[in-house]
């Protein structure tokens, strides 16, 4: 496209845009005629960003970004692009877009740019119900990522968003919590809009609590996104995994009343009770000093509240799962326990093990007295 035909191009959409944006036109035919590239680029970012520059975008993108796509950086293009594509009514066309951007940057100097637009493919492919190619489309990101020595956090929080989708529409509870909270650390939570951030903690929070294979919710408890939740309607849902953290059996109690109103958690009623006890079980050892974990039956059935015909089974699972590491002595019933898994403290967490610090350093005291006095000349200081 020659420059009369970009200079017209531009004196048009310059009169159907609203008063504030005009400026932005003659900037872009300025930059345009003096090739300043890099510049021209950067106002095209900060025109796509603004609310009021949608109806324009597929056109300005098809009629004056294309004429000089090869020319800019293709990283930036590509957000250009994902703007662009967020236009379209149609996840079809929005697809075929895509497509069109993903193969122009599939160059050797421009891999993050394409791994950039091939997890959006991938992403409307989810959308549109063919997950066996998005699948495909991420596993071919994940080979290209894992050639970078350093790639734009952007870019690796694309690639995390849509695996996390992926995985939430194949019920993989695990790898999603697991690749949500990699995407959490690849982006700065405040540029994540309040009901985005609300939707990741709800949806977070449940894959924690139902998956089989996740029984340290620490990193989501920690993690300020949680709090997005707080104040709302789902603030029990947090609640519920402090208290599960704890080992607090009340957190069943908690559970039941929101049980009919959640599905998901409905089917996975007895699994959960299961977790719950599993929870008071180490956090019972874990409140013990190491010289104190040897327990009976009834002493972890009295303070863990789980029936005592549970106790038994429910160790077994524990060390099975690797909560606990140590033995049982069936016939006396006795458990005796070696090492539990570290868990994440809350306030009365710390308190509890200031004390034990405390009591332990009041223990090496009392024995460095008794050496010095038991052994008077021989002993050296």
């Amino acid at each position: 496209m020659d420059n009369e035909k970009i200079g017209n191009f531009l004196a048009e959409q310059r009169e159907e845009v609203e008063d504030d944006l005009q400026h932005y036109f003659l900037t872009f035919e300025d930059y345009w005629e003096r090739k300043l590239w890099h510049e021209l680029t950067d106002t095209l970012l900060e025109f796509y960003a603004e609310g009021k520059s949608a109806e324009q975008q597929i056109p300005v993108y098809d009629n004056f970004v294309k004429a000089f796509a090869d020319k800019i950086n293709q990283l930036k293009l590509v957000r250009l692009g994902l703007s662009t594509a967020a236009q379209f009514d149609d996840d079809k066309q929005r697809l075929t877009f895509l497509e069109t951007l993903a193969k122009r940057v599939d160059k050797p100097a421009s891999q993050d740019a394409f791994v950039f637009a091939l997890t959006s493919v991938a992403g409307v492919r989810l959308r549109l119900g063919d997950s066996a190619a998005a699948r495909r489309d991420l596993d071919k990101c994940e080979t290209v990522l894992d050639s970078f020595d350093t790639v734009e956090p952007s870019v690796h929080a694309s690639f995390y968003r849509v695996s996390a989708d992926y995985y939430q529409s194949q019920n993989n509870f695990a790898s999603f919590y697991r690749t949500t909270l990699l995407y959490l650390a690849c982006v700065d939570l405040d540029s994540v809009s309040p009901d985005d951030r609300h939707r990741i903690a709800y949806d977070l929070s449940l894959a924690a609590l139902v998956s089989d294979t996740i029984y340290n919710f620490g990193e989501l408890l920690l993690h300020p996104v949680l709090d997005s939740l707080a104040n709302t309607e789902h603030k029990w849902l947090r609640d519920l995994l402090f208290a599960f953290n704890r080992g607090d059996l009340g957190a069943y109690n908690i559970l039941q009343s929101h049980l009919q109103s959640n599905g998901l958690l409905k089917r996975h009623e007895q699994f959960l009770y299961q977790k719950i006890s599993l929870s008071a079980l180490t956090q019972l050892v874990f409140s013990r000093a190491p010289n104190d974990r040897s327990m009976t039956f009834a002493t972890i059935s009295e303070e863990t509240k789980v029936q005592l015909d549970e106790i038994e089974h429910l160790i077994m699972k524990a060390l099975s799962l690797g909560l606990l590491r140590g033995s049982i002595d069936q016939v006396a019933e006795v458990a005796k326990i070696s090492w539990v898994q570290p868990k994440v403290l809350d306030k009365g967490g710390i308190e509890a093990m200031h004390a034990r610090l405390r009591e332990w350093d009041g223990g090496v005291e009392k024995l460095g007295m008794w050496i010095e006095g038991a052994g008077k000349d021989v002993w050296a200081a």
